[in-house]
Formats: structure tokens, sequence, C-alpha cells
């Protein structure tokens, strides 16, 4: 398996605003983070003013890029390339939609054959990784900190997940419950399972639920998470056993800061769907194999599933989970995700 401690440095060096070179033999793709960089770091990359930058193709298609096709992978690469007034701030906005509305571009901006397209894509996917919008500059020159792309590719694998803490845990609704925790030793990730009652021999009734810090604990009007969750406890209390398989792919998979930036934009008008897409990322970036991973350390490989989406039910499925049952999710809306809810059933396949 490859080095999960070089992409680990990569995702560091990128949160900082440093170059990161993707490397895949004696090919090389050297990038910038436009967010977290910053006008001197620009000039010190690129003196010479000829990085290309680099965006995902959903964002391309929102920017209507007048010579770039309609992209059926939103999150391909998209290579721009540089004017004399393509600078910093300029690729900030191209970068940000928070600014679409406010400061139109002007353009024209011309797309152009991408160098090194697997790289680009895996540069895509690491800003994802790392919670930053999905846009560098880039050129072919190495930096200090180098990755190969397999390593990149690798970070997130759902097998380097193992079992790293369990302990007992009441909670407000059953008190009969365990909490087991997992881990990526090499890339920091977490996630958790709630196992609640005690396994019978019989398939348990089982809840993916993403993060969502704004629903879980705040408590948030905008969807359905928070009460998604409790009612998720009850029911599996209920049933008498099962498990809470809790993720931490906050706003299907884009990272907290990302979705902030989605709330924004549906408060400018957007769906969901629309708002991600805007961001640069794909209208789902979760990858439900992690929660495969953990039934399968739990021992539990046949299941019945509670939830109203079906491709939780074939991505489990092809992850070697046996989804013995899908049992609906249902809970009434409220003024405020009415319009959420309506865009999961009509844009994402949702049976509400």
């Amino acid at each position: 398996m490859s080095d999960g401690r070089a992409a680990t440095r990569a995702i560091d060096a990128m949160r900082h605003g440093w170059p990161v070179t993707i490397r895949d033999g004696h090919a090389t793709l050297t990038i910038l983070p436009i967010e977290t960089s910053d006008r001197t770091r620009l000039e010190q990359f690129d003196p010479g003013g000829d990085a290309l930058v680099l965006i995902s193709a959903g964002r391309a298609a929102t920017l209507k890029l007048t010579n770039q096709r309609e992209a059926a992978t939103p999150d391909a690469p998209v290579a721009i390339a540089r004017s004399a007034w393509l600078g910093f701030d300029e690729a900030m906005m191209l970068a940000d939609p928070q600014f679409d509305l406010r400061n139109p571009l002007k353009g024209p901006f011309r797309a152009v054959a991408c160098p090194h397209p697997q790289l680009a894509a895996t540069a895509l996917r690491l800003a994802r990784v790392a919670g930053l919008l999905p846009a560098f500059f880039m050129h072919e020159e190495a930096a200090d900190t180098v990755v190969d792309k397999a390593a990149a590719d690798d970070i997130d694998l759902p097998e380097r997940l193992v079992i790293a803490a369990r302990a007992r845990l009441p909670v407000e609704r059953v008190e009969q419950a365990e909490i087991v925790a997992f881990r990526a030793p090499e890339s920091g990730d977490e996630h958790v399972a709630l196992l609640i009652g005690a396994p019978d021999g019989t398939a348990p009734l089982v809840r993916l639920h993403s993060e969502c810090l704004t629903g879980d604990v705040f408590g948030s009007l905008k969807c359905d998470c928070g009460p998604q969750l409790h009612a998720a406890i009850d029911e599996i209390a209920a049933a008498g056993w099962g498990i809470i398989v809790y993720l931490r792919q906050e706003g299907r998979g884009i990272g907290l800061i990302n979705k902030m930036r989605a709330y924004a934009l549906q408060d400018q008008g957007f769906d969901t769907v629309d708002a991600n897409t805007r961001l640069g990322f794909a209208v789902d970036a979760r990858d439900f194999r992690i929660a495969a991973r953990m039934l399968t350390l739990l021992g539990q490989q046949r299941i019945r599933l509670l939830t109203n989406n079906p491709h939780k039910v074939d991505a489990l499925a092809a992850a070697g989970i046996n989804v013995a049952e899908r049992v609906p999710h249902r809970l009434p809306p409220n003024p405020h995700n009415a319009r959420y809810l309506a865009t999961k059933r009509d844009r994402t396949g949702h049976q509400l």
C-alpha cells in the first residue's frame, strides 16, 4: 500500500497555502491552492505569470466558458489559460462562487488542454479531502512537498480504517449502548458507530448518518439531519438491536467550511445540488464504502437499512454488505427545509 504519510503532508501543505507536486512516474504537476495562498506566494510560485488555473468542470460550466463543453462529471479537471489581467484576485473570484452575483466576471476565459489530466484530477480530489475550494494555479516545476499520485489517491481508502477504541455509552434515548471509534492511522480520518441493544442473531437495523454539525448539534431547521438522527436512535431501540454508523463526511463529503459556502449560495436562491456544483464539487462526494468497512469490522454483513436513499443500498451491496431490507425513514418537513427535501426527492432520487 502507498505511503499515506506523504499524502497527509501534502494536505497539510495545501491548507497552509504552500505548493505541492503530484508525481506519477516521470510526469509531475505542481499546484498552488488559490484559497489559502496570496499575491506574494503566487509571485514566488509563478514569477513569469504563465501558470494555468485549474478548476473543476462543474465550476467551469457555472462560469459558462465559451469553449468548454457541458461537463458530465462536475469534479473533472479544466485548465484555464492565463492572461495579463488574470492575477490572484481574479483567480480567487474564479474559485469562489460567493463573488458570482456581487462581481460578475468579465472574461473571456479560455479553456485549454489540461496538462496531465489524471494528476489534475488527483489535485481536485485532494482539495476536497483538505476541505478547500477545488481551484489551483499549476505548472510543472517541482516543489519541496512531493506526493506520488498513488499515495494521494489512497489517502482515504476504506481499507485503512481499523477499530481504535470502544466503550459503553448510555445515551439520552437508550441506556444500553456502546460507542466504537474507527481511525485510519495515516490519514487521521475518524468515524464512529453507536451500537444500540445487544446482537440477537438477527440482521441489525442500521442507519448511515453523515455528520451534520449544524443539524445534529445546533438543531438547524435548514435540513432534516438532527431529527433523522434522533428518530433513528428511537427506531433502533424499538427494534431491540441495531447500529448508527456515524460518518464524518460533513456536507455530503465536501467539509464544514464548504458546506457553509453552500448554505450561503442557497440563500442566493440555489438549491443544494446547484450549490455544490457551483462550488466545483460533485453533487454527492460521500464514500459509503467506509460504512461497509465499519460494518465488516463489527462483524455485521447482513443488515436492515433505515434509509430513503436507494444509492446507499446500492453502495453497500457493491461493497459486500447484504441489505436484507430497506426500511423507510420519513419525517415531516418544516417551512425551512421543505425545498431541501423536495430537491432530495426530485434531483437525487430519495424516496420520501
